[in-house]
């Protein structure tokens, strides 16, 4: 009984897809372009195409694929990319599953932390309602078509993400070097809430999930211990023994630099707590940033 994984080849794909098979599960990637092993198989959720065969009987599917949101700036045609590959992916991929005459177990689907808006100081659990903009918007869209394959029996988890820490891409990666430089700081006032988890927390979090049948519903991926921008910025420069700017990068000048994802992803506050991990006996790796980016670096 495969597990079905789509965007297998992003950083938390190739991660958890390595992580399975450790384990001992046959996993199964769906791509976009023709199957060149016996581990994939087809789909083009544009043209609403999906091999349903490779579907049929598998234990779990874990659904990752979608635009990347810091991937370049937001044009309107670009906004529009992030929302369809979500939006529309997630349609073709649970219609599938609805077809099945034995769907799968569970099926793992991604969110991100942006669902909640800008909250400020408080500290947010998954009974929290939706914020308001354009990120907190896709989140919900997204998550409401995965929550359709709940008709077909199937248990639907949506895995509100927060920053994952891995030096191997992702936003983490993208800002390595600029503090490699000696040139980190704050962004806008540096008091905005960074939750965050370590890649590896992130695997070990949906291996939980894959095999607890109690939990269901969104759950947040986010360390115990968010902390503010300014702290993330100290604590990456520790990490790589280099000194980081006193002076924050004015919000005005983000929203120069790189527009509407600056207001949206940089600046807001998000202050998460697992509650649902927490509660459902997930013991995380990491829960000191300290610790979780040396052993990342």
């Amino acid at each position: 009984m495969a597990i079905i994984v789509t965007g297998a080849s992003g950083l938390i794909g190739t991660a958890l897809t390595e992580a399975l098979r450790a384990d001992g599960q046959q996993v199964v990637r769906l791509v976009r372009r023709k199957p060149a092993k016996d581990d994939e198989a087809f789909w083009q959720p544009a043209e609403q195409v999906i091999d349903l065969a490779a579907l049929e009987g598998a234990q779990a599917v874990v659904h990752l694929a979608g635009a990347s949101i810091g991937g370049r700036r937001w044009s309107p045609a670009y906004k529009r990319e992030l929302l369809e590959s979500r939006v529309q992916g997630t349609r073709v991929l649970v219609d599938a599953l609805r077809e099945l005459s034995k769907p799968p177990e569970v099926l793992l689907s991604a969110s991100g932390m942006d669902f909640y808006g800008d909250t400020g100081d408080r500290v947010i659990d998954e009974t929290q309602g939706k914020g308001g903009g354009f990120l907190a918007d896709l989140c919900e869209r997204w998550e409401g078509e995965a929550l359709r394959a709940a008709e077909a029996g199937v248990r639907v988890v949506t895995t509100r993400t927060s920053l994952v820490l891995s030096r191997g891409g992702g936003a983490l990666g993208r800002i390595l070097p600029i503090f490699r430089m000696g040139l980190g700081a704050p962004l806008g006032s540096g008091r905005q809430y960074w939750s965050w988890i370590s890649l590896d927390d992130w695997v070990g979090a949906a291996r939980h999930l894959l095999s607890h049948r109690d939990l269901t519903g969104p759950v947040n991926f986010a360390s115990p211990s968010p902390v503010t921008n300014a702290e993330f910025t100290k604590a990456l420069g520790r990490a790589l023994h280099r000194s980081t700017m006193p002076i924050p990068v004015p919000a005005f000048a983000l929203s120069a630099g790189v527009g509407e994802f600056a207001r949206e992803a940089l600046l807001p506050s998000h202050r998460l707590a697992p509650a649902k991990l927490t509660a459902g006996g997930y013991r995380f790796s990491h829960t000191s940033l300290d610790d979780a980016l040396r052993a990342v670096l």
